[in-house]
């Protein structure tokens, strides 16, 4: 008799366990967050994704009751900060940028040794689409896109072009160009933004290949000239500057994205919260007007969408790869 008792709340002691342990994630999650927010950006201060992040972590930080601190990663073209990110706990206090089409370069190329796939984010919500974009400095001799493309077959591989990595969004953008207009330049390659400009302003490259966001308000100030928005259409930020489609290359288009995801594995309940909260601060007025200041498109494309969008760009981008290699 005693042993059966002793089998009984042996039992019932399990039972309760196991209710316990399957009900802690949504506990956890009601509770959640109880603690800073880190937001990871894999780039170094001072790009368009950092600017976008901050404008967005002080909204976003009143809402979900405490504070959202953005972290710079940079390295690799967002190699390290993305390896990083994959690797962390997935309970919602650590998450971050995804750039694309830069992050499925860095998992496609097989020389980056990446040893992280598509799988390994939880994805949450898309703040940004950002065209790509052509510019130079004021004292540049390029006054035009022509007057580029004339220099750079007169003097193949002579003009230096930078980049905001390898295999990102604008270095693919070079290459397309070079093969649509049958041109080479002297590709350089930077860590991001930040040391593009730097190097671009410094006179160490003669033409960047960027995004709007990056030079809109340097572009209006009248510090740097942008020659070719890389669209279909202008963008409403720089809408004297022309669209590639109307300069004569209608299929050399790209363009950045910059959204936000946890590793994977984050629960349903938190990711819903933080897509409520992101989605709020992201609609606010003031995230809507100090991103048109700053020349950010906002995009938002909010869990299945902004996977779909992942995987459909993930796809077509096997085969850039399979060209420059």
């Amino acid at each position: 008799m005693k042993s059966r008792k002793v089998f009984y709340f042996l039992a019932v002691w399990t039972l309760a366990a196991a209710i316990g342990m399957t009900t802690l994630p949504s506990h956890a999650a009601a509770a959640y967050p109880e603690k800073p927010v880190s937001l990871m950006v894999a780039y170094p201060a001072g790009g368009s994704t950092d600017i976008g992040a901050r404008i967005l972590a002080a909204i976003a930080e009143k809402k979900l009751g405490q504070p959202m601190i953005v972290l710079n990663k940079g390295g690799a073209g967002g190699q390290v900060g993305w390896t990083e990110m994959a690797r962390q706990k997935p309970d919602g206090y650590y998450i971050g940028f995804l750039n694309l089409p830069a992050l499925n370069t860095v998992i496609l190329d097989p020389e980056r040794k990446c040893d992280f796939g598509p799988d390994a984010f939880t994805f949450i919500i898309n703040q940004v689409l950002d065209p790509g974009a052509i510019w130079v400095r004021k004292d540049s001799p390029y006054k035009t896109f022509k007057d580029i493309l004339d220099d750079a077959k007169k003097r193949p591989n002579q003009i230096t072009a930078g980049t905001t990595g390898l295999l990102s969004d604008d270095h693919l953008g070079i290459l397309m160009l070079e093969q649509a207009a049958g041109i080479k330049f002297r590709i350089v390659h930077f860590s991001g933004s930040a040391p593009l400009r730097t190097a671009a302003l410094g006179g160490q490259i003669d033409v960047p290949f960027n995004n709007v966001g990056d030079i809109a308000p340097r572009v209006v100030s009248g510090e740097i000239r942008a020659l070719a928005i890389m669209d279909k259409e202008r963008s409403k930020f720089l809408p004297d500057v022309p669209c590639i489609a109307e300069l004569g290359y209608p299929t050399v288009l790209y363009s950045s994205t910059r959204g936000i995801a946890g590793p994977k594995g984050l629960p349903a309940d938190i990711v819903k919260k933080l897509q409520d909260v992101l989605k709020e601060a992201m609609n606010n007025p003031d995230h809507m007007d100090k991103m048109d200041k700053a020349g950010l498109a906002v995009k938002i494309m909010i869990g299945a969408e902004y996977e779909k969008y992942f995987m459909d760009l993930h796809n077509r981008a096997k085969e850039l790869i399979k060209t420059v290699r």
